[in-house]
């Protein structure tokens, strides 16, 4: 959940009441938040980085409110306000209205068909006549960060780059060049940069190197002219320092491009709703129209308001509520049915069941009354869940601990790095994986033992250390194309392989698993050939006549793959077999 700091005093000022911090706690919980820390900027530093690093600090005090992630509408003072304050009934839920300019044509942004390469949409949208104060430009660059690191992915699918809109000239182009032919003076820089010196530059900056990954191996870097030619940014990296904002800037353009439309568009609202109440004329944006290469045009922002319907009892009674969350409602008189007005900043509605939380929760989950169950049944354990349960502790009374790893792992972890091919893994792959680390579901135990392993090297010898979880394999019978499978793992770790240390395990799992060692109708072992296994190493595991698993010592390359230095020997069965 994303945390945001607010100055309490502000937060009070804004809100026209003081609280105490109890009492103010208690009001985050029934609108569905969470005070999470109180405490101040000395304190934090102080907590840190030391006291001599605190000195000179504020002590102002800070609230840390742990806000839902799919609620971009909170993450900023002004929203968070205006949400305790509709919740509070002290305030009417503002409706947001995109207007046109008084004079004049609409500021435009050109895209040309190069950005295609690279981040290939864009929006825009003007603040016109906004003040700010210095609190109100801190929480407009906050609002920023948030989002971008937020839904944003951390600018990967969407970039806000906002402009004193009275130091450029429109219209503007939105394209890609080769970084060689990009020179600009980027914020707060007093000289100008290629965007290849940028990206040198850029790499010691402990807040922008994290972004650099994003464009820096592409043919062309986006970039935004004006009609002079002036660099607006280069997203997503950053702004150029002509057009920077100040306390004095009236009008604000704002550009967001992006590898997601979608989220483009929420972010957009985002940015000018919250802000849209500091403008000449409170919760108005005007209206930018960006033209795409095949001439074709869009007017943003968009602020979608829509107006679904749904069917409750007591339709009064839950209009008032879903009113109190910034959801206008209305009982349409028809039966049991009210109209719900969803506002373009509550982009996390997306279904009837969205509707009905708020309505749960400015009713108040503890004010809805414990009742009996009209329908009694005995619950009882899952027999794999009771199995591994019992395997657990009796792992753990062999010597070995448990570790718990991600089910999603790397393409290289369960393919390469092993010595196999990802063809023939039978892995389930992410359509759009957000990180390298997550790329397949898991399709064995021992990357992740391993990793464990590589992370833990400083503990003293030997690592004795097991997994009992799930691993996802393809499968055509089923109806989702895959199944899970429950998997129990081992490894051992020291100067010397310990191979009889790990058939040691065997030999107990199977006395724990009621399984004899005889061919015909219990266990044994025969040698077997695996890639990810010292040749003449390795043996495959046979229960009453079926193949569960394979033990053995594992391929130098493979150790030195996870980076460890010392011999393994690992185990990994199969345990639904044996239900």
């Amino acid at each position: 959940m994303p945390t945001v700091g607010v100055k309490r005093d502000l937060l009070f000022k804004a809100l026209g009441k003081t609280y105490t911090d109890e009492e103010f706690d208690e009001l985050c919980f029934e609108f569905g938040l969470e005070l999470d820390e109180i405490t101040s900027e000395r304190e934090i530093i102080s907590r840190e980085q030391g006291d001599s690093k605190a000195s000179g600090a504020s002590d102002v005090i800070l609230y840390k409110i742990d806000v839902p992630a799919n609620r971009y509408d909170l993450l900023c003072l002004e929203g968070l306000v205006r949400g305790l304050q509709v919740f509070k009934n002290k305030l009417e839920a503002p409706r947001y209205r995109r207007v046109s300019p008084v004079s004049g044509e609409p500021q435009k942004l050109f895209i040309t068909k190069e950005t295609a390469a690279v981040r290939p949409h864009a929006v825009a949208a003007v603040l016109r006549n906004i003040t700010f104060t210095q609190e109100r430009y801190d929480s407009f660059i906050e609002l920023q960060d948030k989002l971008h690191q937020n839904i944003c992915r951390k600018r990967s699918l969407v970039a806000i780059g906002t402009h004193d809109l009275d130091t450029i000239s429109g219209p503007f182009t939105y394209t890609a060049k080769p970084p060689g032919d990009i020179s600009f003076k980027p914020l707060n820089q007093t000289k100008e940069y290629t965007a290849t010196q940028l990206m040198s530059l850029y790499k010691t900056d402990s807040h922008l190197k994290h972004y650099l990954h994003i464009i820096e191996d592409k043919p062309v870097y986006p970039i935004i002219y004006d009609s002079n030619g002036v660099v607006l940014s280069m997203p997503p990296i950053i702004n150029g320092d002509h057009s920077k904002i100040t306390l004095k800037t009236k009008n604000v353009f704002v550009e967001c491009t992006a590898t997601d439309l979608t989220k483009a568009k929420i972010v957009l609202d985002m940015m000018v709703t919250m802000f849209s109440e500091y403008c000449s004329q409170p919760f108005t944006v005007e209206e930018a129209e960006v033209v795409y290469p095949d001439g074709k045009t869009c007017k943003y922002p968009v602020l979608y308001s829509l107006q679904p319907s749904c069917a409750v009892e007591s339709t009064e009674k839950i209009a008032q509520l879903l009113t109190k969350m910034c959801l206008r409602s209305q009982a349409t008189g028809v039966g049991d049915e009210i109209e719900v007005e969803i506002p373009p900043t509550r982009s996390d509605v997306i279904h009837a069941c969205d509707i009905m939380e708020d309505a749960a929760m400015a009713y108040g989950f503890n004010n809805v009354p414990h009742t009996t169950p009209r329908t009694y049944t005995v619950a009882n354990q899952f027999p794999l869940n009771k199995l591994t349960e019992l395997l657990r502790q009796d792992l753990a009374a062999a010597g070995f601990t448990e570790a718990l790893n991600f089910a999603l792992c790397s393409e290289e972890d369960v393919a390469d790095k092993l010595g196999k091919k990802i063809s023939e893994t039978r892995a389930v792959h992410i359509s759009n994986p957000k990180t390298a680390e997550f790329q397949v579901a898991r399709t064995t135990l021992l990357p992740g033992l391993l990793k464990t392993i590589a992370s833990n090297r400083k503990m003293p010898l030997p690592l004795k250390l097991f997994e009992i979880s799930d691993v996802v394999l393809k499968d055509e019978t089923k109806d989702v194309g895959a199944r899970n499978s429950r998997r129990f793992c081992a490894v051992y770790y020291n100067k010397s392989p310990g191979f009889e240390v790990i058939h040691g395990l065997l030999d107990r799992t199977m006395e724990l698993l009621e399984v004899k060692s005889a061919r015909v109708d219990g266990y044994h072992i025969q040698a077997a050939e695996d890639s990810t296994f010292f040749p003449g190493r390795c043996a495959e595991i046979f229960a009453r006549g079926k193949s569960v698993g394979r033990l053995g010592v594992l391929h130098p390359d493979v150790i030195n793959r996870f980076e460890l230095t010392m011999p393994c020997s690992a185990l990994e069965m199969d345990i639904e077999p044996f239900l």
